[in-house]
């Protein structure tokens, strides 16, 4: 038998133009002489489709998509995911479900058992699990069909769960196991789920066909990188990053096995990738092309600005200078030569003037007060209103520069520095930026080297540098890591070795600016714990504070 995955990079409630390219798909399939081919999960309608579950119209599209699906399983399977209805009264209305269809017709439909809710997760809000597991046969093949989750309740040892689904189906004697995958991308999933996957073909002895989304939807980015395994453990393929791609596999070849086609995995790459492709699909699945951003000679920015020129073309990516009379020489130089690096334009446009005229207003209200952050968040606002401007005016959307560490503690202005429509770096700690920063450099200066080793300042007003106000970034971000991705809380985190005046402190200002983060853009999402829909915190509460 010949098995043929297609990873494909789906949007969300276009099924047309999902049917579109999973018929053209089959076409390259049946061209090399497969026998089946498999999508990943809810390949129909798109992961995650959220409420848009809720409409009885959405549904019926999906049903449409499936029947034209199998009008075109011919001399050929096709396996896809997409929701179902449930018949009964009793449960949810929907079932996440793998459908297989031959001979131009449904033959069987099988039910995601094991839905999360956790993180970015919440399907049990839409689906009922699956308490049947029957395995499909065709060609003289036993398959057993499995959804994503299914396969992450190995021996029935996690405890979210209370059922194994391939433990159910091993008695019915499968001869290799297809999973549908909507697997969102961190910077550690591909080597998690390496070993989900390892630890299952090693458990029931069979080949296992992992096919996993690519692209991204909205902050949620699939990295592909789907898997082809053999009973030994050995990876007999592994599907690229961040690409669509259709490969066919004979199913005797990766049963005897003798190969391992594992790539290499590099932090910085995948970010730097993870995020291209997030700011490319967002862009290009709403409709966008042209992006504004500003840039000031700083660090964060600096990289945000290559990111979108990578992702959109520099062409696409127009930059504005807005220096203030606190900003420095060099840091408006260094502006200037990232833009001439990326062959990005920009324009310059001074704001003394502008804060003058705020200063002339306010200034008999304000007086005998010192300068304090009420100066600094004017000169960030009149930033973001020109930025916003320009955004209104030519239609490029405004990317914002704020990274994970200064959303976490809320060094940021609201409707300043904090305006965007998408969050570019906003789940890179400021470490990582510089080391993001380093490999982007590694063919050549992109950005350049002064940018990366001048220490860190939001120049609002003399001599400023970030470091006045918070710890230096490597004990900073070890202490927000802790606490934000590992959950542990402040007195996990004394007994480490770090100081408890600190770390209260720093805990106390992340509590404290959640309401910022409510009102910031959607978050790329790299890492295993982001800000936004997977980490939901109360805006008014006493923890910490």
């Amino acid at each position: 038998m010949k098995i043929a995955i297609a990873q494909l990079n789906f949007h969300i409630g276009n099924f047309e133009g999902n049917l579109q390219k999973m018929l053209q798909a089959v076409e390259e399939a049946k061209a090399k002489q497969a026998d089946l081919i498999c999508f990943s999960e809810l390949s129909t309608c798109g992961y995650p489709p959220r409420d848009f579950l809720e409409f009885d119209d959405f549904i019926e599209l999906a049903e449409q998509t499936i029947a034209k699906l199998a009008d075109a399983a011919q001399g050929i399977a096709i396996v896809a995911g997409s929701p179902s209805r449930n018949p009964v009264v009793e449960g949810k209305d929907l079932y996440n479900s793998a459908y297989f269809m031959a001979d131009g017709e449904v033959k069987q439909v099988q039910h995601k058992a094991l839905l999360p809710t956790y993180d970015i997760f919440d399907e049990y809000r839409y689906f009922e699990p699956a308490n049947e597991f029957q395995v499909v046969e065709y060609k003289g093949k036993r398959i057993a069909l499995t959804v994503c989750e299914d396969i992450w309740n190995i021996g029935n040892e996690n405890p979210l769960y209370t059922i194994c689904p391939l433990d159910e189906m091993q008695a019915q004697n499968p001869d290799f196991i297809l999973n549908l995958s909507a697997s969102p991308f961190s910077y550690k999933q591909a080597e998690t789920r390496t070993k989900i996957v390892q630890t299952n073909v090693k458990r029931y002895g069979i080949p296992m066909f992992y096919v996993n989304h690519a692209g991204a939807q909205t902050e949620i980015i699939f990295d592909g990188g789907s898997l082809v395994a053999s009973p030994s453990g050995d990876i007999f393929d592994e599907l690229p990053y961040f690409k669509e791609d259709v490969r066919v596999y004979e199913l005797d070849a990766v049963t005897k096995g003798g190969q391992n086609k594992l790539q290499a995995r590099n932090k910085m790459q995948l970010i730097h990738d993870g995020l291209v492709t997030g700011i490319r699909d967002y862009f290009g699945k709403l409709g966008f092309k042209k992006a504004i951003l500003g840039l000031s000679g700083g660090i964060d920015s600096a990289v945000t600005a290559v990111l979108a020129c990578r992702a959109l073309g520099p062409e696409n990516v127009h930059a504005l200078l807005l220096p203030s009379q606190f900003s420095s020489d060099h840091s408006v130089d260094d502006a200037r030569q990232l833009a001439e690096n990326l062959g990005m334009t920009y324009d310059i446009i001074a704001i003394k003037n502008i804060y003058d005229s705020f200063m002339g207003e306010l200034g008999p209200h304000f007086e005998g007060l010192p300068f304090n952050i009420a100066e600094e968040n004017i000169q960030a606002r009149s930033r973001g209103v020109l930025l916003m401007a320009y955004s209104n005016k030519f239609g490029n959307i405004l990317l914002n520069t704020s990274n994970k560490s200064e959303m976490a503690v809320g060094y940021g202005t609201l409707y300043g520095d904090m305006c965007g429509g998408l969050s570019v770096i906003g789940d890179v700690y400021k470490t990582e930026v510089f080391e993001l920063a380093r490999y982007m450099n590694k063919d050549g200066e992109v950005v350049p080297e002064n940018t990366i080793t001048k220490p860190p300042s939001a120049e609002l007003r003399p001599n400023q540098k970030d470091s006045d106000s918070l710890p230096d970034y490597d004990i900073l971000d070890e202490i927000l890591f802790h606490y934000i991705e590992k959950r542990e809380g402040p007195q996990d985190i004394i007994e480490m070795g770090y100081d408890e005046k600190l770390v209260r402190r720093i805990l106390r200002l992340v509590n404290i600016n959640e309401f910022k983060r409510h009102q910031t853009a959607p978050v790329l999402r790299i890492s295993p714990k982001a800000f936004g829909m997977g980490r939901r915190m109360p805006i008014v509460g006493k923890y910490l504070a």
